[in-house]
């Protein structure tokens, strides 16, 4: 009798990017897209032609309008606004005037059009070096896979109707896919593909569903049925795990849930160092549906509202009375605990259809987040009356986005002078003391803080853009990305400089992003001044416990220590020396 191939096991590294560990059966998805026919239509079917098209986009719409709500009810929160880009790609001026033109010029059916223009878009998207255009070419092509589908009468075999329990292993996963995964069955998934900061990943956080990304060849190395087993959390991937990898992951898999309820006894908790210093412990927030959750893992309010996920999420320009009312909500409910609204950050990688915003061939440095509310005055201070209405609880405060310069300070606090005397003529009242902040995310503001530091009443600093436009790189690019380091030496000096420049002045900073939720930096950032720190509600228990497990001399000792550094490798190596010491049990997270 022939004995039992056993299948060798095969450990591959990739980017965690939702955190737990799996193990389970492969279902292999496929990145074959819809077979089409292509014809030479008659002159007299192209209004027909052109309806059927047009019927298509319609359906599709249906259907991505009918996986966001779905999406909702599961999350309990706003992620569903991740699909508003697919809707974006749909309602594409550009895109559905190319595919009617071709039908029309060139009398070809409505089938051969869509696949060419999604094609040409697709790729002359991913040519670009630029992370949000780059992630925009998995939309396009999802959105196209499904105009097709309608168009040939293909029903899409979902992931929604596989009904074993599974693992996901596929070449790139649409956020629609993703959309689609029932979370009682689907363990987990890894892809070929991906970014941290891909739409996707944020779906897996969303759902809760273990996935690593950036495997590169994982869909040639398994096959339907294999057993695999994935650490979302260190991005380990093995293929046929033996009994003593699947012993020892799960005991990693029972520490790390020992440390996390571990954590939730700090809830109740201040964030204070051991030798007295308190740190102010916010959370960033997308909506009002995300407050909860934030109460639930102990943060001390808001350090970050983005304001325009209220528009993103209604895929339109929101009045004056519905963010009058999302605002007052909030900080009625989280009252005394501040609550900081950031204005509109538009453009860059978030864009509204019904706002016509002429396409930038590079958005990031282009017409965004301030600079688009003060060439929109009317909008700006709109946004600005609801915000003040909703001061009346004395704990809201105003933060400007993207700041380069003194004079758009001035220029936007005109605006919102103007938009006081405008409720003052109707009698409403507002917080007529309400703190102005600033966001500081590109390195001509932190080099001119001492002046802008005068204008203001706090700073934040946005890590995640200071860190690339200093640096210059795209940080999902692959080529590149290994340059995407927030220890980098001229990163800290930025970033001290501008602490420096508030105190002196008397004002307070915080750090709000992605760099204030690694606990890795948390020794760091205290001994560089902080003041505040602002992080996604999961992160609060963790950052916390770095907080608690170190004194503020320790931390300024760190600093000291780094200031000898030349490169990002040596300070992220003493910090991470510093948590082994403080908080050993970080590690294992993180």
């Amino acid at each position: 009798m022939d004995t039992p191939l056993v299948k060798k096991e095969v450990i591959l590294r990739g980017i965690g990017v939702s955190p737990g560990v799996v193990t389970g059966e492969v279902l292999l998805r496929s990145s074959s897209g819809v077979r089409i026919r292509e014809w030479t239509i008659d002159e007299g079917d192209v209004g027909a032609e052109i309806a059927r098209f047009e019927e298509s986009l319609i359906a599709t719409r249906g259907q991505i309008k009918k996986i966001q709500k779905d999406l909702e009810k599961r999350t309990g929160m706003g992620d569903a606004s991740i699909l508003d880009a697919h809707l974006m790609v749909l309602d594409d001026r550009s895109f559905i005037d190319e595919v009617v033109a071709g039908i029309k010029v060139d009398f070809r059916n409505a089938e051969a059009m869509v696949k060419a223009v999604s094609d040409k878009y697709a790729d002359v998207l991913g040519a670009l070096e630029d992370d949000y255009l780059r992630e925009r070419v998995a939309d396009v092509k999802d959105v196209a896979r499904r105009v097709l589908r309608n168009l040939v009468g293909e029903k899409e075999a979902t992931l929604a109707e596989v009904s074993h329990r599974h693992i996901v292993i596929a070449p790139d996963l649409a956020p629609s896919e993703t959309a689609s995964m029932r979370k009682d069955l689907v363990l987990g998934f890894a892809t070929d593909l991906g970014s941290p900061t891909s739409h996707t990943a944020v779906m897996a956080r969303a759902l809760e569903i273990p996935a690593i990304v950036g495997l590169r060849e994982v869909t040639t190395l398994v096959e339907n049925g294999d057993q695999v087993l994935i650490d979302g959390n260190k991005g380990v991937f093995i293929v046929n795990p033996s009994e003593e990898q699947l012993e020892k992951y799960g005991k990693v898999a029972e520490a790390r849930r020992t440390i996390q309820q571990g954590l939730t006894s700090l809830k109740h908790e201040p964030a204070k160092t051991k030798d007295g210093k308190e740190i102010h412990l916010s959370a960033n927030i997308e909506g009002i549906d995300e407050v909860d959750v934030l109460l639930e893992y102990g943060a001390e309010g808001i350090g970050l509202f983005r304001s325009e996920y209220l528009y993103l999420s209604k895929d339109k320009i929101v009045g004056e009375e519905e963010q009058t009312e999302v605002y007052s909500n909030v900080a009625e409910r989280l009252a005394p605990a501040p609550v900081i609204i950031r204005t509109l950050d538009l453009g860059g990688d978030k864009y509204l259809p019904e706002a016509h915003l002429p396409q930038e061939s590079n958005p990031f440095l282009g017409c965004r987040s301030i600079r688009l509310s003060l060439l929109y005055p009317e909008h700006f201070k709109s946004q600005l009356r609801a915000i003040l209405r909703a001061s009346v609880h004395k704990n809201v405060k105003i933060m400007y986005p993207m700041i380069s310069n003194v004079g758009e300070v001035d220029k936007a606090n005109k605006l919102l002078q103007e938009a006081m005397e405008d409720l003052d003529a109707l009698g409403v009242a507002y917080d007529k003391d309400i703190d102005v902040g600033i966001m500081v995310e590109i390195p001509a503001a932190a080099l001119a803080a001492d002046a802008l530091a005068k204008k203001v009443k706090f700073f934040s600093i946005g890590t995640n853009d200071l860190i690339q436009y200093t640096i210059a790189v795209d940080r999902v690019n692959e080529r590149v990305a290994y340059l995407y380091e927030p220890t980098h030496p001229s990163v800290l000096k930025l970033i001290k400089m501008t602490i420096e420049a508030a105190h002196k002045n008397g004002i307070w900073v915080g750090v709000c992003g992605e760099m204030a939720a690694d606990p890795l930096m948390t020794a760091l950032l205290l001994g560089l001044g902080v003041d505040e720190l602002s992080v996604a509600p999961a992160a609060v228990p963790l950052v916390k416990d770095a907080v608690r497990g170190v004194t503020l001399e320790r931390s300024r000792q760190l600093v000291a220590e780094i200031e000898t550094c030349e490169t990002s490798i040596e300070v992220l190596s003493l910090c991470r020396k510093l948590i082994g010491e403080i908080a050993p049990e970080l590690l294992e997270l993180i």
